[in-house]
């Protein structure tokens, strides 16, 4: 029942945020490190990889659609944790100090939590909580 609650919450938070990404880029350039090539594509396309991984998220029942959800918004907070760092630093850096670290260090410890949250949501994983299993007589 938790798992099941999570995968919906997360699946929306994701699809949101993909939403977000499509509809309005600018707050999600100004993160970007400068390195990456094709700015406002990677905006877009970061996009629909979180409207395709929610919607994989949402199947019924575990899947391999589920699981592909799972693997792909994990790899997803991977390689956006780039850019988190950037706008930590970049923030951080302002004679204001932005955001603070009040903000900054919570969604740099939640990455790695999201990261697992996608994989156990989508059956990918049971670590650390293993289910039972039935015991055959």
């Amino acid at each position: 029942m938790i798992r099941a609650g999570l995968r919906i919450m997360l699946a929306l938070f994701y699809a949101l945020a993909g939403w977000q990404h499509i509809a309005n880029p600018d707050p999600f350039l100004t993160i970007m490190p400068k390195q990456v090539p094709w700015p406002e594509a990677v905006v877009f396309w970061t996009g629909i990889a979180e409207l395709l991984g929610a919607t994989g998220l949402l199947q019924p029942f575990s899947t391999p659609l589920r699981k592909a959800g799972g693997i792909g918004l994990a790899l997803y907070a991977v390689c956006v944790w780039p850019a988190n760092i950037n706008h930590f630093a970049m923030d951080m850096a302002r004679p204001d100090g932005g955001l603070g670290l009040a903000y900054h260090v919570p969604r740099m410890i939640a990455q790695p939590v999201l990261i697992w949250l996608a994989l156990w949501v989508g059956d990918v994983t049971d670590w650390p909580l293993r289910r039972r299993r039935s015991q055959l007589s």
